[in-house]
């Protein structure tokens, strides 16, 4: 009996799209298939032109359906954190059934009275995340479905972003004739591959370098904390290559990623690069260091308006340190510059799945990992959010696509072959955290000190 289903994840970036699509069977994910275009109608992580966005989705799409061999409807979305408000909440409603037996309509009722209260009209509910129920008193209840009460009681936390954000995601992916069954925000997905358990346990910073913004964000006790957002990323690095070098944006482009270096104390002096110049003939020779020293200028200047908001929230004092992912995170030497700058210990995250191994690709993973682990009530909460009633044994709604029948004298069509699957450390949902007791009294009141 086949019991895998497939997750799609949709990576809508300021310059590139990217589809991931993973199996999940027996507690274990592979990736099948993945698909990359260049973005348009993409500013800084958020959609500005929904036809032009939900045409380059369409093709990111067609490409992973075309490695995969499946046809994709429904999709994984990552929500950026631009604007993100984080809140607690809380509901409690009286069991209606005469037998006082708690059903799914129960859990139903008491998330969305949790999610009753006076939002703003241009927010939005993105994402609900129960952390514990109660009946008739008794406490720390993860699925009350099935347990006799009166009273039924749920404590949460809502993550909220600009309806404008939103909206324009959702038309565009609709646009695309793709439904979305579950929307994530970026930095949750991505702690799910990005840290180590202990790491979301005790507390770490994730910095998300794409093109259009860099975005850090704390994780602690499995739970996103805080978030931040530079309006700068990969394209600012870029322009000024163009501006100080005097060469197009496609040349600057082409000299960062192959010979860009975020130390200019690590790069080379003696190395020479050829660089086309506006308005010349001929072209100039720059000096690697000298590349470098534009590169490192820029990103010193990133990390250091996140610094702050960062030291505000003490989350520089959190053991796991600085995990650095995105495309700009594949910059040589860039884990020195960010140590320098932070003071912390500082790694970079690249995917392990063949056809992934660059961290442009972390949120893709990231996206179809959180999904493949959601638990039931977690399904149900994502209902409510988005107004559905999809039952888990209902997904995935993708379908596979027949394959042509070879004509007479020509060899069978041999379709690519799964990837390499996930890490055991990213196939299991609930993994036994280390002992809270164990934890540094510096770090008991970290919850309180992000919402009080």
């Amino acid at each position: 009996m086949d019991n895998s289903e497939f997750f799609v994840g949709l990576d809508i970036g300021t310059n590139s799209i990217k589809v991931v699509v993973a199996e999940s069977s027996d507690d274990r994910l592979s990736i099948v298939g993945v698909g990359s275009e260049r973005s348009e109608g993409v500013s800084r992580g958020v959609i500005v032109d929904i036809d032009k966005a939900a045409s380059a989705i369409q093709r990111a799409i067609k490409k992973a359906e075309t490695q995969a061999n499946i046809s994709i409807r429904d999709v994984v979305v990552g929500i950026s954190a631009n604007m993100l408000q984080i809140e607690k909440c809380r509901g409690m409603i009286a069991v209606g059934s005469e037998s006082k037996e708690i059903n799914e309509n129960d859990v139903r009722q008491v998330m969305l009275a949790a999610m009753v209260q006076n939002l703003p009209s241009e927010r939005e509910v993105v994402s609900l995340i129960p952390k514990q129920f109660s009946v008739d008193g008794f406490n720390n209840i993860r699925d009350p479905r099935g347990m006799i009460g009166v009273r039924l009681e749920m404590s949460g936390i809502i993550y909220t972003a600009p309806k404008t954000i939103v909206h324009n995601t959702k038309k565009a992916i609709q646009k695309a004739g793709l439904n979305i069954i579950h929307k994530v925000i970026s930095p949750m997905a991505l702690s799910q591959v990005v840290l180590d358990d202990g790491e979301s346990d005790f507390g770490a910073v994730i910095i998300d370098m794409g093109a259009g913004q860099t975005t850090a964000s704390v994780v602690h006790d499995y739970n996103l904390k805080l978030s931040t957002v530079d309006f700068e990323g990969g394209d600012y690095v870029t322009h000024d290559i163009s501006v100080v070098l005097n060469t197009t944006v496609e040349n600057a482009n082409q000299l960062k990623l192959y010979y860009g270096n975020a130390a200019a104390d690590k790069a080379s002096t003696d190395e020479n690069i050829s660089v086309e110049v506006v308005g010349k003939n001929e072209p100039t020779m720059v000096s690697e260091e000298y590349l470098a020293e534009i590169i490192e200028a820029r990103l010193n200047q990133i990390f250091t308006r996140l610094q702050a908001p960062l030291e505000d929230a003490g989350a520089l004092s959190l053991p796991g340190g600085i995990v650095l992912t995105g495309g700009v995170a594949a910059t040589p030497n860039i884990e020195d510059l960010a140590k320098k700058i932070f003071d912390v210990k500082v790694r970079s995250y690249v995917p392990t799945q063949m056809g992934m191994r660059y961290p442009s690709y972390s949120l893709g993973l990231g996206l179809v990992t959180y999904a493949s682990r959601l638990n039931d009530i977690g399904v149900i909460a994502d209902n409510v959010v988005n107004g559905a009633t999809v039952e888990r044994n209902s997904r995935p709604q993708t379908r596979v696509v027949p394959e042509p029948q070879p004509q007479p004298g020509q060899p069978k069509k041999v379709m690519p072959t799964q990837a390499q699957e996930t890490q055991p450390d990213e196939a299991s949902e609930e993994q036994t955290s280390p002992n809270k007791d164990k934890k540094m009294s510096k770090f008991k009141d970290f919850w309180s000190r992000f919402f009080d």
